[in-house]
């Protein structure tokens, strides 16, 4: 270090560097703010939501063995960048079900949803009106329809439906839905029976929630949560029984095991606007659901939440979309937790996405200021992902820019 040469530090150039912020008083802007990705969302939402209501979005079925393979998948992906493209701008906007949306992207729907921050769905409504994205709405609310409505009356509002036993209901909220302004009917069908979600049975998760020793303090440690809980509506199913059950119970005493194809039949003939089968993994599921009428498919695996085990979605894409054809649209919905998880899967050959734990994250974080929060970060990362791919807009997110890897090599997938 010897032949460095000092002199006396610069003291108008050493002024010039110092531009001190003023903190601000506003703590969950400033939490917000500093999240870089939606794992510090996650992180954030950790600290700040009991561990029922946070072990309920974050885990899964079984072992959780198909929500860590989900991520595996993702994260094996490789993206092909493409040099001197000329990409100064890229356009994320895109069709979907009939609708322009800003971003390739919308919110998937959530149960129990204002159990992990008083906002629910909406906040969540309004955060994707802003953003200009569809919002899903599902049977499993804790808004109902028409709360969900009012909430956001320009927005693109979604409803998932699960078929009850009792078919007068199911048909009264399909009408409800259609009254109420909504375009797109989500029949979810991997749900006949509750898949055995361990996280909720150890946690004793009932609906409402039971206040045991446990659970007051464990909520002592969240006082913003708390004071929300104690300080707003009683929580429960908009659409479902006020009886505190735990999740396994509601599920199989409501919905239907027989559930079949000619059922889905008969949801077609209700409903006039666009129709998606959620939960479809097979290029035989894919075949029969178009044949039974649906305008389009959302490839899921619940999130891992149902049948432990089951095929990744991502996986699915491509045998789905070689059964179905280019005509017919299809969403991916199981895992996605970054800009670049999004761009793999337009890429794989998905139309569309919705994402689900990422909302949610971003709802436990910080309301309706942490959903646009998640849907900024996202955003952010598939605009500087199609960049540095060379893609100026949706459409040139083909198969041939991403690779993925195999035991031994990269292979084309």
């Amino acid at each position: 270090m010897s032949h460095l040469k000092r002199q006396m530090p610069d003291v108008p150039e050493l002024l010039k560097l110092m531009r001190f912020k003023t903190p601000s008083l506003n703590r969950r802007s400033a939490r917000l703010a500093a999240a870089a990705d939606l794992w510090d969302l996650r992180r954030i939402a950790k600290r700040r939501t009991p561990k029922a209501a946070f072990d309920y979005v974050d885990g899964a079925a079984g072992r959780e063995i198909t929500a860590q393979r989900v991520r595996q998948v993702f994260d094996a992906v490789e993206l092909v960048p493409r040099i001197l493209h000329g990409t100064a701008h890229s356009d994320m906007s895109t069709s979907i079900a009939g609708v322009r949306s800003n971003l390739p992207f919308g919110i998937a729907p959530t149960g129990f949803t204002r159990f992990m921050h008083a906002e629910g769905e909406i906040g969540g409504v309004r955060a994707a009106q802003r953003a200009g994205i569809p919002f899903s709405l599902s049977t499993m609310g804790t808004r109902s329809i028409e709360e969900v409505a009012e909430a956001a009356p320009q927005g693109d509002k979604w409803f998932q439906l699960y078929l009850w036993k009792d078919r007068a209901k199911s048909k009264a909220l399909v009408e409800r839905a259609a009254a109420a302004g909504y375009t797109n009917l989500l029949v979810t069908v991997d749900t006949p029976v509750a898949g055995q979600r361990l996280r909720d049975v150890r946690n004793g998760m009932k609906i409402p929630p039971e206040l045991t020793l446990k659970t007051v303090l464990d909520a002592s440690y969240r006082p913003e949560w708390w004071y929300n809980f104690l300080t707003t509506d009683s929580l429960k199913f908009a659409s479902l029984s006020d009886s505190a059950e735990d999740l396994p119970t509601i599920i199989n005493s409501m919905f239907d095991a027989s559930l079949d194809f000619d059922d889905l039949r008969w949801i077609r003939e209700l409903w006039d606007g666009t129709l998606f089968v959620k939960g479809v993994l097979t290029a035989e599921d894919a075949a029969k659901s178009q044949a039974a009428g649906a305008d389009g498919l959302v490839v899921s695996n619940h999130g891992g939440r149902q049948l432990d085990r089951a095929p990744v979605a991502f996986e699915a894409l491509g045998e789905v979309r070689a059964e179905v054809g280019q005509d017919m649209e299809l969403i991916l919905d199981s895992g996605i937790m970054s800009g670049a998880d999004i761009v793999a899967a337009l890429c794989a050959g998905a139309d569309f996405v919705l994402i689900g734990r990422a909302y949610l994250y971003g709802l436990m974080a910080g309301g309706e200021e942490g959903v646009s929060r998640a849907i900024e970060l996202l955003a952010k990362e598939i605009e500087v992902t199609m960049q540095l791919m060379g893609a100026a807009r949706i459409d040139d997110l083909t198969g041939d820019l991403i690779r993925r890897r195999s035991d031994r090599d990269w292979v084309s997938i």
